[in-house]
Parts: structure tokens; sequence; C-alpha cells
């Protein structure tokens, strides 16, 4: 089987300071795999080379097979980055539907009816059918960060790659946020998440991977819920992985 995304031994540096040193990893399709890991253990940065933001500066990427130099499928792949919901525009009032549209940018080839249908479908699959009109301000965080998502969903990739998606939304939300990606990951959907919300996004995720510079962990779930140490956690179990068996 051909993996979905196949990272070996890639390094990175900002200005000389090395942020990843020879990571390598693989997902196959339908994994749903957390990474995680303190702040500056180039998690985010491993996201960005995952969607040729950055490049390696040692080491290789594929997806889907194909080195990241000669993949040009992107539609293949959905990105929500770090602290998008900062990044609404309070100047120019963009609506929920122009939002999600914003992820068919580099689609010329639909036309505007079955733009118009990956829109009404990507909200639909995030639960938010309906609110196509409404202001994007108007909605809540967590609304906000489901548009978001659908934007991300409208060209109905393969591989989901999010960064720490649910900061500065409440728990209720990120639970349901969660809940979402499970059943995304039910239907198919392979799915790489940064995030520190392990205790809340463990009982949805097949595989751990943890990051600090080096990959010092990637297993399954249980591999993970069995040892957590290893990944630096440490203290009462249930408070940091609750849903562990």
């Amino acid at each position: 089987m051909i993996p979905v995304v196949e990272v070996e031994k890639v390094s990175f540096s900002y200005d000389g300071e090395p942020v990843l040193e020879g990571v390598s990893f693989r997902l196959f399709s339908g994994d749903f795999c957390a990474l995680i890991g303190p702040n500056g253990s180039g998690k985010s940065t491993l996201l960005k080379i995952l969607v040729g933001l950055l490049r390696p500066q040692e080491g290789q990427v594929r997806l889907f097979g194909k080195p990241l130099s000669e993949f040009r499928q992107w539609h293949r792949v959905g990105y929500v980055p770090q602290k998008v919901t900062a990044l609404v525009d309070r100047v120019v009032p963009l609506t929920v539907a122009e939002t999600v549209a914003l992820g068919l940018a580099a689609r010329q080839d639909l036309s505007r009816q079955e733009r118009h249908l990956r829109v009404v479908r990507a909200l639909e699959r995030v639960g938010l059918a309906g609110k196509e009109n409404r202001l994007l301000r108007e909605l809540s965080g967590g609304q906000q960060q489901r548009v978001f998502l659908a934007r991300a969903l409208a060209g109905e990739p393969e591989l989901l790659l999010l960064d720490e998606p649910t900061t500065g939304v409440d728990f209720a939300s990120q639970e349901r946020f969660y809940e979402l990606l499970g059943k995304l990951n039910q239907e198919g959907l392979t799915i790489l998440i940064v995030t520190h919300d392990i205790g809340v996004v463990d009982r949805h995720v097949k595989q751990v991977a943890c990051l600090n510079r080096r990959l010092v962990f990637h297993g399954d779930h249980h591999q993970f819920c069995r040892h957590p140490e290893v990944c630096g956690f440490t203290g009462p179990r249930h408070h940091l992985v609750g849903h562990c068996h």
C-alpha cells in the first residue's frame, strides 16, 4: 500500500537553529494521527513542509507516492492553519459561503454550479447547513472554526492537515469539533492534527506521534496509553489521556 504521507529523514532550521532533525514517519489511508509535543518542537513547521509552504533542507517528503517537488494534485489535501479564526477579516464582511468558497480558488475547472454545490456539501458535513448567508464575524468561535474546516473540505480532499484548530475555543466546542473529525475519519478521510488537547482528542485518534525536534514516538493509540511518559507526560494518567483503556 502506498503511504498517503511519507516523511523521510527531514531536517529544517531557521537561521541555523535546528527545528526538525531527521524526522521520518508514514501515514496510510484512513489513519487519524495526533501530532503532539512542546511549544517550539517543530510541529507547525512540519505541517508547513507537508503543504509546500516550506521546503525541507534535508530529507524528502512524498504525498500519495509523489515527491513533494513533483506533487500537483493539491485538491487532494485540505489544510487548516494555526489560529486561522484570528485572521477573520474585520473590514471586509465575508459571508460563510464566501469564506468556504475560498477553498476552491485554485479550481478553475469547476463550474459556478459545481462550486456552489461543493460549498453547500462542505457546510452540511460540518453541521452548518443553512448558514451560507450569515456573516462570518457573527458566528461563535466554534462555528467559525467549523467554517474554516468546511473551507478545507470544499475541495473534497483525501488528506486533512490541521494545526491546533481549537485554540481559543471553549471545551464544549472542542468536543464537538473532535467528534466531527472522528466522523470524517470514519468516512475515510486521513487526518493529521497538531494539538495540545490530547485529553479530548484521544478518544478519536488511532495514532499518536510525539515531536521534539526529533520524532521521539510514533505508534498506535493503545501504545501511547500504556506509556504516555515516552512523550513527556507525567502525573495521573486519567488527567492526561482521559479515555485510555
